[in-house]
């Protein structure tokens, strides 16, 4: 089979409500200092620029040389102003201002004064000595959410504690943002969605001009940033180690047999990891280890954060991808994850994240565990055809890692057109309500 004929049509990224801005403007009405981090390209800029609708917002770039410069000769006369909300974009290529802001917010602490929009994590800057503790309140942008694109609230989370599935469409939605003339099966709309990613820029782009996008992404990175920030100067061992860890994402980490692949010494490939995680192209998803059962794997799974990422990467093409089981299933349990990791950043309390493994090849892809200790267990399948079988590792969870009497619910999420229960607590759901109402 061909690739269909994808005629993209999304909203201008300007005009997508994002479902972090609740959030953000949350936050300034309450701490000194807020700050917004997220990869390069994911739409922090634009939603700052929003706030500046209101007249009295100061809006600053330091990616603006001139800008840049007074910054880092006058970081105190850069950073005064009165108590209206100053935005100061990039903040990690001036570190001294964190001291200076620390100074002006103890002496005016009037809520909302700064918004500091960061595509590196400013504390794993070496240079870095002031963290702004009890000041700042830290907001993670991430690319579109596929329901940030059709503009749905994230209400994945919610029907899941309820276990209501009522009022959703019986037949498969495709993902949004993309029209095909060549009607499209769930499982194609949902791998044409998760090929091209989450960031803002490329939405309207067709599949070749994407990968050129994502390459040309990847280079500036590595020209600047890896350079300037994280201070890694091998760029041609860095571009290696990204492709090998594309090739490596939604799978435990093993740095030992990741180096295996790579002339890099173990130090040396740890801290071009840590790299990577702080520009927030990598991710570590956390063990779930709330037990004494002595066979649970310790090791985190390593995450590409960006699923067209992925693909550009390993050049990856849809017509192979569909008719290849491993290439589907990676592909799709990774942009499960991006649309998970979404729906949590969006939320106003706090949930947690993590997978399970253990030495008898039992897997768990996702374990959400909400704030009041309920934990929804979440197996991904890139097929459109679940059985009792797809759930045997969730029943197992539930009768022997779980204390009695702790609320669980089991999904498999699916690309099949309907709602299925398998026994109390567990349910097939198709993926589209990932990005439904």
């Amino acid at each position: 089979m061909s690739t269909p004929s994808i005629s993209p049509k999304t909203a201008p990224a300007s005009s997508i409500t994002r479902w972090k801005t609740p959030s953000v403007l949350s936050a300034l009405q309450t701490r000194r200092v807020v700050l917004l981090e997220g990869a390069r390209q994911c739409g922090k800029t634009t939603l700052a620029k929003a706030l500046q609708q209101n007249q009295s917002v100061i809006y600053r770039t330091l990616d603006d040389v001139t800008l840049l410069a007074a910054a880092n000769a006058d970081p105190h006369g850069f950073v005064a102003h009165g108590d209206n909300l100053m935005v100061i974009d990039e903040i990690q290529r001036a570190p001294t201002l964190l001291q200076a802001i620390k100074k002006s917010v103890d002496e005016n602490p009037t809520p909302g004064r700064f918004l500091l929009t960061g595509s590196a994590n400013i504390q794993a800057n070496p240079g870095v000595t002031e963290s702004l503790a009890g000041r700042v309140a830290h907001q993670r942008l991430r690319p579109f959410a596929a329901g940030e694109i059709a503009g749905v609230a994230p209400a994945f989370l919610a029907r899941a504690v309820r276990e209501d599935w009522a009022g959703l469409a019986s037949c498969f939605t495709a993902a949004p943002g993309v029209v095909s003339a060549t009607p499209l099966s769930g499982k194609d709309a949902v791998l044409l969605q998760a090929l091209r990613g989450g960031y803002p820029e490329v939405q309207p782009l067709s599949e070749q001009a994407v990968r050129r996008w994502h390459q040309d992404y990847l280079s500036a990175l590595m020209a600047r940033d890896l350079r300037d920030i994280a201070h890694i100067r091998r760029k041609d061992s860095m571009a290696k180690l990204i492709e090998v860890l594309a090739a490596w994402s939604c799978k435990l980490m093993d740095v030992s047999a990741i180096g295996g692949q790579l002339a890099l010494a173990r130090p040396t490939l740890e801290s071009y990891i840590n790299a990577l995680e702080s520009l927030f192209l990598v991710e570590r998803v956390r063990p779930w280890v709330k037990t004494d059962y002595d066979r649970v794997s310790k090791q985190d799974k390593l995450v590409l954060t960006d699923t067209g990422l992925v693909a550009s990467l390993l050049r990856w093409q849809f017509d192979k991808v569909r008719l290849d089981a491993d290439q589907s299933g990676k592909l799709v349990e990774g942009f499960v994850f991006t649309q998970l990791a979404a729906q949590i950043d969006a939320q106003e309390d706090t949930y947690s994240l993590s997978h399970y493994r253990d030495r008898e090849q039992r897997e768990i892809d996702f374990v959400i565990e909400t704030p009041d200790g309920m934990n929804i267990g979440i197996e991904v399948k890139a097929g459109s055809a679940v059985g009792l079988d797809s759930f045997k590792h969730l029943v197992w969870f539930r009768q022997r890692m779980l204390q009695n009497g702790t609320p669980f619910v089991g999904l498999v999420l699916y690309t099949g057109e309907h709602v299925l229960r398998f026994g109390e607590g567990l349910w097939a759901v198709p993926m589209h309500v990932l990005w439904g109402e």
